[in-house]
């Protein structure tokens, strides 16, 4: 039997020592292989597309860059690359700049100082389907949403059920691990994740718990 495909990492990374470590890490790990690795969010959009261009899995983007900050690049990088995930990096160092990303589709939050096994882990389970987010983000996150005073538009509501499944998500649960939580099929989670963008406007599993914390529906 063949070994499975490895999973393909983008960095975009303005520090080129940063950049480079975090190349020879994925590259030199069992399962893992970079795509590219970029100093901006420019150079990342000019990297060469198309059917011949190999894909990302997830990108891993800092949230701080030269030109177009990370924060705000979330979106026109899982535009560009369709079915990858973003992950921030991040030192904590501006809240609303980690808040912004989370809005826009980031799917977690790791601080560079990571230890790089625990790094590898955050990839793998953003690939999953998880929101990979170091306690000291979590923490802070949650802080900043709770806080947030903008309501959700409508007044939308969320059934029992369908707030019981954002919470899983927002804990980092993949679709699979809340199917097997709520004792339902992976199906239905995805059809209560279906009513869930519909009824608070959103395309995306971050935008929907952050906009339900928003709007104190969790």
């Amino acid at each position: 039997m063949p070994p499975p495909d490895p999973l393909r990492v983008a960095i975009v990374e303005d520090d080129r020592a940063a950049r480079e470590a975090l190349r020879q890490l994925i590259d030199g790990s069992p399962g893992f292989r970079s795509t590219g690795a970029f100093g901006s969010v420019g150079q990342a959009l000019a990297a060469p597309a198309g059917p011949a261009a190999e894909m990302p899995d997830v990108v891993l983007l800092d949230i701080q860059l030269p030109g177009v900050l990370g924060s705000e690049a979330v979106e026109t990088l899982r535009q560009r690359w369709p079915g990858a995930v973003v992950v921030m990096l991040t030192v904590l160092e501006d809240e609303d700049r980690v808040l912004q990303a989370l809005c826009n589709g980031a799917s977690g939050y790791i601080l560079k100082r990571m230890p790089p096994a625990r790094l590898l882990e955050s990839i793998q389970e953003a690939r999953n389907g998880g929101a990979p987010m170091s306690p000291e983000i979590a923490s802070k996150v949650v802080g900043l949403l709770r806080r947030a005073p903008p309501p959700v538009a409508g007044g939308a509501s969320l059934s029992p059920q369908e707030k019981r499944v954002l919470a899983l998500l927002a804990e980092g649960c993949s679709y699979q691990e809340a199917a097997g939580d709520l004792g339902v099929s992976l199906n239905t989670v995805r059809s209560y994740i279906r009513n869930i963008y519909e009824k608070l406007q959103v395309h995306s599993k971050s935008a929907a718990v952050s906009r339900a914390l928003r709007a104190r529906l969790l």
